[in-house]
């Protein structure tokens, strides 16, 4: 069964990081161990170009272990193509100095100064021993295993890896590879899905009595900790405001003399009420970023319902995996988190994020009314059916 198409209105809203915030995503200055597929399928950043994003987090480095199935050898380097089981990739492994200017080190040559037979040890054979062990773990054949790892770079519109380290693994045992699978299916739920969120708050004044990036992340904790203990279905802003109130009322009082006059009743509202409003629609924002709470309909009634708290929600998203998965397309597998996604907006509620989707399935899963079907090479097709 092909893999479902990403949903287009995931792509329409996805809004690239300002580039001086790179820097705060540890996976950033990392060597990132992608599947051949995702590196191949990155977007790349209109910003700085050799800059590519998988799921928010700024990549230009990875680490890749595969199959060789193509090679071509110039003066100058190797082109490798790798496979890992999910696609294959130009890898570009430029030869170093002493190898292209004394050739192949393990063609026999003269003989070093002063050997002998009864030496036990002499530089000149060790050295030599030392660029043959190099030119045999550099110099690779179609089928074998290499490890490579270096930037992404894109040439005459096509994606490869300018190798700053590759050499070949011996793994009779498929020891190494196995060790390889269970690990990155690891990273990718622990990290790489999982998309950065950077504190654009970080960036704007201080509110008054603390940091922008402190009050929120207070703000945001304490109506966590109300959902949690209230078991509350849905709400609206006026219902929660007043839990944020403490946050911004310890605020110097500014004297009689520095007040302003009262404008009438055009006047604005007062600056902590103000600051009060901004930091509530902030958090708020965060929690559905999260998933952990959702806009059923988006108008002037701002009613925000709890994602985990939602039985209407639950009960859709059951009825959905019910019915598709008799059908032959999904009987095997199970439906694609998109496909239940798509099915949810339709039939639900168009604002129901993805984040919030995985939170369900998650809560279904613990409670053992679906089972995943995740592929460990495939993990984008993360399958879930009825159980």
């Amino acid at each position: 069964m092909q893999p479902e198409a990403k949903d287009p209105e995931e792509d329409s809203v996805w809004e690239e990081p300002p580039s001086m915030l790179w820097g705060l995503d540890p996976m950033f200055n990392a060597f990132t161990r992608l599947y051949v597929k995702d590196i191949l399928q990155m977007r790349e950043s209109c910003q700085v170009s050799g800059i590519y994003f998988y799921n928010s987090h700024p990549i230009f480095k990875v680490y890749v272990l595969g199959t060789v199935v193509y090679k071509r050898e110039r003066e100058d380097f190797f082109c490798y193509g790798v496979d890992d089981g999910t696609g294959v990739i130009n890898s570009l492994c430029w030869k170093d100095e002493p190898w292209r200017e004394q050739g192949d080190p393990a063609t026999p040559g003269a003989r070093s100064f002063g050997s002998s037979a009864r030496e036990d040890f002499n530089p000149a054979n060790e050295l030599k021993k030392l660029r043959q062990a190099k030119h045999s773990s550099s110099h690779l054949e179609i089928g074998e295993l290499l490890r490579v790892r270096g930037p992404v770079k894109t040439s005459r519109q096509q994606r490869e890896i300018m190798a700053s380290t590759y050499y070949k693994v011996s793994d009779p045992v498929m020891a190494v590879q196995i060790s390889w699978m269970m690990e990155v299916p690891q990273l990718y739920r622990q990290c790489y899905d999982k998309p950065f969120h950077l504190d654009s708050s970080a960036q704007n004044p201080n509110i008054q009595g603390g940091s922008a990036s402190y009050l929120l992340g207070r703000a945001t904790r304490i109506l966590k900790d109300f959902l949690k203990e209230k078991e509350v279905t849905r709400f609206r802003p006026y219902d929660v405001q007043d839990l944020l109130q403490p946050l911004v009322s310890r605020q110097p009082q500014k004297t009689a003399a520095e007040q302003e006059p009262e404008a009438g009743p055009s006047s604005g509202p007062p600056t902590s009420f103000k600051q009060l409003r901004e930091l509530l629609q902030k958090s708020l924002q965060i929690l559905q970023d999260e998933g952990l709470v959702f806009r059923k309909v988006k108008c002037q009634d701002e009613v925000y319902h709890v994602t985990e708290q939602d039985k209407n929600l639950l009960m859709a998203i059951r009825d959905i995996l019910r019915e598709d998965c008799r059908r032959e397309k999904y009987a095997e597998k199970g439906c694609h988190i998109l496909h239940i996604l798509s099915s949810v907006r339709q039939r639900y509620s168009r604002n129901v994020s993805k984040a919030a989707l995985e939170l369900v399935l998650k809560a279904l899963e613990c409670n053992s009314d679906i089972i995943s079907t995740s592929d460990i090479l495939g993990h984008s097709t993360n399958y879930l059916k009825w159980e």
